[in-house]
């Protein structure tokens, strides 16, 4: 059947203006504040361009963290099956479905709201996310987006805005000075590259910070019998210490410099290569032949 104009639920949904978010934030005495990382997003081309990057559509279901006022999710609930927004601010939380309610009135049963932290949610509810879509809080984007990465095997896709320096070392590749940590553990789960750069005139209020989106599309995981957490550990000590060749830096891990030489000649690796070197294949495989334990 052919869809007429009044049917199109982008109709139905009506995006903030800069004066909406000043105003429902004024109504909600709310205050942007650094601990909480907000940073309101007032531009449409914006929100749009998130929504059409990020390539959801009416079968997804979507994970979006810290909603703030609603600019993002106004722009996604058109276009998405669901949207399960995360927000830690309680007063935040409490207003975001009356803001949908006045503004996309046709679309208030694609909306769940979900108060809490993201970084510390045990389970998302309703149908399994099919994709994370959000403007990340910045201070702490890099393990909330590690927390649901591993907590939600069914996202497929990821788009988030951070702050930009942390999209290039989330988006780094093994040799570059600054692939580092957030670099090897997400390659644990998906690819991941750069998607545009976003400026700083569309919050509100403005950061100090340039911004940049991260496209994320799962793989599967690296082919080791080391569970992920082995193998992050690996990553841990390979970076604690980057100017250490791999024997110093894995000798606390593997008990002794001669067993992390060790366990790097049989996984493969140059002993004195540095971790900046390695892939996530190649941590992946030393941490398969991490030396065993003795008893005290």
């Amino acid at each position: 059947m052919t869809q007429t104009p009044a049917d199109d639920p982008a109709d139905q949904s009506r995006l903030l203006t800069p004066a909406d978010v000043r105003e429902l934030a004024g109504r909600l005495g709310i205050r942007p504040t650094k601990t909480l990382g907000q940073n309101f997003v007032i531009d449409h081309g914006t929100v749009r361009r998130i929504v059409r990057v990020a390539g959801v559509t009416d079968d997804d279901v979507v994970v979006e963290v810290g909603p703030g006022l609603g600019s993002l999710t106004l722009a996604l609930l058109p276009h998405v099956r669901h949207v399960t927004a995360i927000e830690i601010d309680p007063a935040l939380a409490e207003a975001l479905a009356g803001t949908v309610a006045e503004h996309a009135p046709g679309l208030t049963d694609r909306l769940t709201v979900v108060p809490g932290d993201a970084m510390r949610i045990a389970e998302v509810p309703g149908p399994a996310p099919t994709a994370l879509v959000a403007n990340l809080p910045y201070n702490v984007s890099v393990p909330v987006l590690l927390h649901l990465l591993e907590l939600l095997p069914s996202l497929r896709r990821v788009l988030v805005m951070v702050q930009s320096e942390v999209a290039d070392r989330i988006t780094a590749t093994p040799g570059g000075r600054i692939y580092g940590v957030p670099s090897a553990k997400v390659a644990w789960y998906a690819h991941a590259r750069r998607a545009g750069a976003v400026g700083r005139n569309v919050f509100w209020p403005a950061p100090n910070v340039d911004s940049g989106l991260v496209e994320l599309v799962r793989r599967p995981a690296p082919d080791t019998e080391a569970p992920r957490k082995e193998v992050f550990a690996v990553i841990d000590a390979a970076f604690a210490q980057r100017r250490k060749t791999l024997r110093a830096a894995l000798a606390g891990w593997a008990g002794s410099a001669p067993a992390a030489e060790t366990a790097l000649r049989a996984a493969g690796v140059d002993p004195s290569a540095r971790g900046e070197s390695l892939g996530i294949d190649e941590f992946a495989a030393i941490a398969k032949h991490r030396p065993a334990r003795q008893a005290p």
